[in-house]
């Protein structure tokens, strides 16, 4: 009872504090779409997120470098406290000609699930992030987001849905409300250790009212999963934008291995 009180209270009182105004915002330092499962207790993943910006903006707008030939690599480290409760840290990076190598910003990252013992029918968890991002990378300087988690694993198809809700807490959309923006991933285990599927990600605007069309952002990643092994986390993809507020196209790589400590 205790372990369901503490992760009910995680989950839901950041719901009511969250509930205020949100941000115009989807940044490409790490493009995923999270699965429910967290690290295991005792266990520390080590991941690096890279993608490169092959046709995105060409000028500065709002006085952003522009994304075009931009060149992110993050790192993210996670460990696990319990069965149900990690931690995550990521440090942003970003690499692009006239620039040179810059240092990008820091989120960090709690999230609890509900533990495999409750037997629920999906897999369910909660992430939280607080953020710093520098101003020529990003309009809002800090930020917060909620993220539900559900999935769902149905013979060899793989679904996944992350509807997160953003707050730009210092910065250009301080003053707007929560921002709705939807992520979702279906694949197929065509082998025991080859996956293939579709991710989404998107950026609607604030929920009492959605940006128009042409000013959200909405990116399609086909990708692959290599299932190596349990330590290792592998997955290649190749964004389209669809919209003219989003990067055209985009690479991306996360290459991940746990370690026991």
């Amino acid at each position: 009872m205790r372990t369901a009180r503490l992760i009910l209270l995680t989950i839901g009182l950041p719901i009511l504090l969250g509930a205020t105004q949100l941000a115009k915002a989807q940044d490409n330092y790490e493009i995923q779409v999270y699965g429910s499962e967290t690290v295991p207790k005792g266990n520390t993943m080590v991941e690096l997120h890279s993608n490169f910006t092959i046709e995105g903006t060409k000028t500065s707008t709002d006085g952003l470098y522009p994304t075009n030939h931009q060149w992110h690599e993050s790192l993210e480290v996670t460990h696990g406290f319990t069965d149900w409760f990690e931690v995550g840290f990521y440090l942003f990076t970003s690499l692009e000609n006239g620039y040179g190598w810059d240092y990008v910003g820091d989120h960090i990252r709690p999230r609890v699930r509900v533990p495999p013992k409750w037997n629920w029918p999906v897999g369910v968890s909660i992430s939280q992030e607080f953020g710093y991002q520098r101003r020529q990378y990003s309009v809002d300087t800090w930020t917060y987001e909620l993220r539900p988690i559900i999935d769902k694993q149905l013979g060899r198809w793989y679904l996944a849905f992350n509807p997160a809700f953003e707050k730009s807490l210092v910065g250009q959309n301080s003053n707007q409300g929560l921002a709705f923006s939807p992520n979702f991933k279906v694949s197929y285990d065509f082998t025991r250790k080859i996956s293939g599927g579709l991710e989404y990600y998107g950026a609607f605007g604030p929920l009492d009212g959605f940006y128009s069309p042409p000013e959200q952002q909405q990116q399609f990643f086909p990708a692959i999963d290599l299932n190596v092994s349990p330590k290792w986390e592998i997955n290649f993809g190749f964004g389209v934008g669809v919209t003219r507020s989003t990067d055209h196209l985009i690479v991306k790589m996360i290459l991940g291995y746990r370690f026991d400590f």
